[in-house]
């Protein structure tokens, strides 16, 4: 186990004690007390929030990992697509090989111009799967949505993992919850999951529950308990598996194979968890978040591999016709969601 992940462990684990703990909680200390400051000075006006010309929304979350905003990012913008609206989704573009200190074109809208490996996961699947949308990635946020109002005329602005991006103004905060995970041990990176303290909760505008069980009692008993205790507007959105995909030509796999289930994503053991009720799992294999992965890697795999959407536009380069990809599908009502923003 290497480090990243034995800390992930500690981070969703409640009773963990020991040296190695309490390393981590003195340095919780110091990160507490430099996203507080930070998060004072704009609170004061100290710090300024810019203003760009047009509709910016942020989808994020308070705890580090996979809660699942890119699925919610990609609906949100084909509801203002359809509504004939021109999109662009702003991601920090993270494990891509292009530099981030610079505005990135991925995607007009009409033309590709970046792989998965240049421009980073999340934001080629956004380029992929919402071929009208633009994807523009800096780490400058502003700098990203400044471009696109620009130079592409968009008027609706998607920050995809935006929330602790306070320089640019948003019209709203949108923050997911994972409904299982919830706040984990409850303490501040890094040692636990929490990206910032309780003070962050007053900014946001609308909670989203992610229910990625069977259970949607729970969620709903967990949406209706945090609505109440933070005095916020909360949703549950259900992420259920849909169908597994040859990420080559698109046949169907069957219920009852046997498979290799390979991910680089935040929580892996969801993922394993929506392949076990209908396949066989001969092997799990799990990267850190955004791993690129080498061919020397793939050839270590026999047989059929099933992986992510988010994996599966990497591993698309090595041309096996043995690859399936989980296609999930997402419920929540998004003219709900946002109704009072468009209204």
């Amino acid at each position: 186990m290497d480090l990243k992940t034995k800390i992930t462990k500690l981070h969703y684990s409640k009773n963990t004690k020991g040296l190695f703990v309490d390393m981590l909680e003195f340095f919780s200390i110091f990160y507490g007390f430099v996203s507080k400051l930070r998060n004072v000075l704009y609170d004061k006006g100290i710090l300024k929030q810019i203003k760009i010309n047009a509709k910016v929304i942020s989808v994020g979350n308070i705890t580090t990992g996979g809660v699942g905003k890119t699925p919610l990012v990609a609906k949100l913008a084909q509801y203002y697509i359809d509504k004939d609206e021109k999109v662009a989704v702003i991601s920090r573009g993270y494990g891509g090989k292009l530099s981030n200190k610079k505005v990135n074109l991925i995607s007009d809208g009409v033309n590709i111009y970046h792989d998965a490996i240049e421009a980073g996961d999340e934001a080629y699947w956004h380029a992929v799967n919402n071929p009208m949308c633009c994807v523009v990635t800096c780490k400058d946020r502003v700098k990203a949505a400044q471009y696109a109002v620009d130079n592409l005329g968009c008027s609706i602005i998607i920050l995809d993992d935006g929330f602790q991006h306070r320089r640019i103004a948003r019209d709203v905060d949108i923050v997911l919850i994972d409904s299982e995970l919830g706040f984990g041990n409850e303490k501040l990176l890094p040692a636990g999951p929490l990206r910032e303290g309780k003070e962050a909760f007053k900014r946001v505008d609308k909670l989203v529950i992610v229910n990625k069980s069977d259970n949607n009692n729970r969620a709903e008993k967990y949406a209706k308990i945090l609505a109440k205790k933070l005095n916020k507007v909360a949703f549950v959105c259900n992420s259920q598996p849909d169908y597994i995909y040859n990420i080559v030509s698109g046949e169907r796999l069957a219920s009852g194979e046997a498979i290799t289930a390979l991910c680089a994503i935040g929580q892996p053991e969801q993922f394993y968890r929506f392949l076990e009720n209908n396949y066989e799992i001969i092997n799990k294999i799990s990267y850190d978040d955004h791993h690129i992965y080498k061919q020397s890697e793939l050839n270590q795999i026999k047989g059929i591999i099933v992986t992510t959407e988010k994996d599966a536009v990497k591993l698309s380069q090595f041309n096996r016709k043995d690859i399936f990809a989980l296609k999930l599908k997402i419920d929540i009502d998004i003219k709900t969601l946002i109704e009072d923003l468009d209204g």
